[in-house]
This record gives C-alpha cells, sequence and structure tokens, in this order.
C-alpha cells in the first residue's frame, strides 16, 4: 500500500494556485493569445503559477504549444461550462549561471 501524499505537499499547490496571476484572452485572437500570455510570463517571477483562460481550439493549441516551447509547465487543462479552456501554467525557472 502506498504511503498518501505528504499534505504540505497539497498546502503548497493550494497556495500557488490560490496565489496565481489570472489572465482572461478569450475576447482575443491569435496571435494575440500568445502575445498577451508570454507578455504575462514575462512579468511574473520563476515558478509562479498563470492561469490562462481562452476560447476556441486553434488559440488553445498555439498558446499551449508555444508556452511548452518556451520551457515553461502546462500544469492543467480544464475545458469550462461557456466553452472556454483554462490552461494553468507555472513559469520555468531561469537557466543556471555558467
Amino acid at each position: 500500500m502506498e504511503n498518501p501524499a505528504d499534505p504540505s505537499e497539497k498546502q503548497d499547490a493550494d497556495s500557488a494556485l490560490s496565489a496565481a496571476f489570472i489572465l482572461d484572452i478569450t475576447h482575443e485572437k491569435c496571435p494575440m493569445t500568445f502575445v498577451r500570455t508570454r507578455l504575462a510570463l514575462d512579468g511574473m517571477a520563476a515558478g509562479r503559477v498563470l492561469v490562462v483562460r481562452l476560447m476556441g481550439e486553434e488559440p488553445h493549441r498555439n498558446v499551449r504549444r508555444s508556452v511548452l516551447a518556451l520551457g515553461h509547465t502546462v500544469l492543467a487543462e480544464q475545458a469550462a461550462e461557456d466553452g472556454s479552456i483554462v490552461l494553468t501554467v507555472q513559469k520555468k525557472d531561469p537557466a543556471p549561471a555558467g
């Protein structure tokens, strides 16, 4: 039998999401969907979470692909009742100085 997850890990995840930045780009069209997402990520500290709400398959596909290409992590993707898609993205840590 596996050990249950450490409760402090759950609290850390919950606090990260509650402190997340929220970006609603449901009224934007490509390529502005990613431009707005990138600007939001660029203004955030490493490790912070950005919740992006967008509308349509093309923006979903393009924003997701671009975020991953930049090295960020998509933590979750959820369809909302209104037809929008919510991406939860964690900003990557900067490359170590070498």
